[in-house]
């Protein structure tokens, strides 16, 4: 017990003496969280549940770590929800559902048992309040399906068609008119029969299968969830659907009442985070808006979200931009942004900030009132490693406004974020942040209306650095500093002279244990 003890204390101590791992956006506690998919998002009782996708070295599997919360920024860990099963390699991602009786259910992308029992799919576990032990419920039965491939099945229609359909990263289950309604992704169909010259169009692109079920158990193919543009002008032919969720779309910020209108979450691969907005009716989506929320690589990464009791859409995602071999280096991997609040504003499009409980991390307001500035001015903030930053500007005449955060002295290193009112985009430039990582410029489509002032809210949490800009748009990424110690650096930037107006800043107190 001795020797377990100090080896306990030995990895915290590490852990909080690191300069990359965040403080206050959650990081994943232990083990290898590569991949590291936020899933199984619920609310129930009072309390947030979340689980986190991770690689268990013990097991060489997969498995779902489970954590609770009653106010989204201090977790409690909980035994693994789900993981291998019969030797198998455990579980990847999926969503969750609450029951009108408060069961919970977990729907999971599950790999083949090595026995041959099954041949993996789409399985689903349950548990009671308070949802500490779960139970996995045999993999579904999906009605006229045949499993030819792991992620892939086949269903043959009545009139002998045989259609090929994805059978993976389930998504959170609904109900409606006494049917449970699921969604499957369609990453393995799209690399099996979607990827040639020649492929047919039907198998292109992204898109989603749905299934229905009156108990749970048994379950029946019904079509195709929505149709994608085929003139690629929302998304092209290379992107898939995966790590679907799918919830009504608050009609505003805090809760309350719902829009008419629903939230279709989900990821390509190759291009990160991503949305529609539109109406579902007769057992379709019909999108009306498309949205993304990486546009240069997939750095955000997995959306995974919940209805809470006040009626609020909260979100996270995984920052998928670890290190070469940053387990192995550091002894740890896997972070989220914050959670994120989502809603439908008055002109139909979405709408974002962090969820109002991260103000009550603030503390030692600094407030440096309005500045008048033309270039770079630097501000003297009390921990430009774990700080936020807000601030208004009339742009003016000048075509760049922002701030720069994680810089040194002589900004050397810097990280950029601006609004570039020609090009009508929100920029985030860490080409300037030491030598690791995804050095790029990520631009993310925003534009201010006519006499509309800039907003920005930065948050600084060591390697992560987002920003939200007038609740219309956001950026999350990491930066790697060469020496973090030394770049602690923010200040505000802007090509012309500028009138910044509350300029305030406050340290953000830690919520992960280490």
């Amino acid at each position: 017990m001795k020797e377990t003890i100090a080896a306990v204390r030995a990895y915290r101590e590490k852990m909080l003496a690191d300069p990359y791992r965040p403080a206050y956006h959650f990081a994943i506690a232990d083990d290898d969280g590569r991949p590291g998919d936020p899933n199984g998002a619920f609310f129930a009782d009072g309390r947030y549940h979340l689980m986190y996708l991770y690689r268990r070295r013990s097991t060489n599997a997969f498995h779902w770590g489970h954590i609770s919360s009653t106010d989204l920024l201090h977790w409690r860990h909980h035994p693994d929800a789900i993981g291998s099963l019969e030797g198998d390699e455990g579980c990847f991602s999926g969503g969750a559902f609450v029951d009108d009786d408060g069961k919970a259910y977990l729907s999971f992308w599950k790999f083949p048992s090595k026995n041959g029992g099954d041949k993996g799919g789409i399985a689903l576990a349950v548990a009671e309040p308070p949802y500490e032990e779960w139970t996995r419920l045999q993999p579904i039965a999906i009605e006229g399906l045949d499993g030819k491939e792991w992620g892939s099945m086949d269903y043959t229609a009545e009139d002998g068609t045989v259609h090929h359909l994805g059978c993976a990263d389930p998504s959170n289950i609904w109900k409606h008119d006494g049917f449970y309604y699921m969604q499957t992704g369609n990453l393995i169909t799209l690399n099996l029969y979607g990827r040639e010259a020649d492929s047919p169009a039907e198998y292109r692109g992204d898109h989603v299968e749905l299934f229905r079920s009156r108990d749970l158990r048994s379950w029946e193919f019904v079509h195709r969830f929505y149709e994608r543009r085929t003139d690629n002008s929302w998304t092209d032919e290379t992107e898939d659907d995966m790590c679907p969720s799918f919830l009504p779309l608050p009609a505003q910020r805090g809760g309350g009442k719902m829009s008419d209108k629903f939230l279709q979450l989900f990821i390509a691969h190759n291009k990160g985070a991503q949305y529609y907005i539109g109406d579902y009716r007769d057992e379709h989506f019909y999108p009306e808006v498309h949205g993304r929320m990486s546009w240069q690589d997939n750095t955000y990464f997995a959306p995974e979200a919940l209805i809470d009791g006040r009626g609020r859409q909260i979100m996270w995602a995984w920052l998928l931009d670890n290190l070469d071999g940053d387990f192995e280096r550091f002894g740890w991997s896997g972070v989220y942004g914050l959670p994120r609040e989502l809603w439908r504003g008055e002109d139909g499009t979405l709408r974002m900030a962090p969820a109002e409980e991260v103000t009550r991390l603030f503390y030692n307001e600094q407030r440096f009132g309005d500045m008048e500035i033309s270039g770079a001015a630097p501000l003297a903030v009390k921990n430009g490693d774990l700080c936020h930053l807000s601030f208004t500007a009339d742009t003016g005449s000048a075509r760049r406004v922002g701030a720069y955060v994680r810089a040194t002295s002589d900004l050397s290193e810097l990280c950029q974020i601006y609004y570039d009112k020609t090009a009508g985009e929100l920029v985030f430039d860490a080409t300037k942040v030491g030598t690791e990582g995804r050095r790029i410029v990520e631009r993310a489509p925003f534009r201010l209306a006519e006499g509309e002032e800039l907003r920005l809210d930065i948050f600084i949490d060591r390697s992560v650095v987002e920003v939200y800009a007038n609740d219309r748009q956001a950026i999350c990424r990491r930066v790697y500093n060469s020496d973090p110690a030394a770049a602690c650096g923010v200040g505000l930037a802007a090509d012309a002279r500028v009138r910044f107006r509350n300029v305030c800043a406050h340290e953000v107190s830690p919520t992960n244990p280490y």
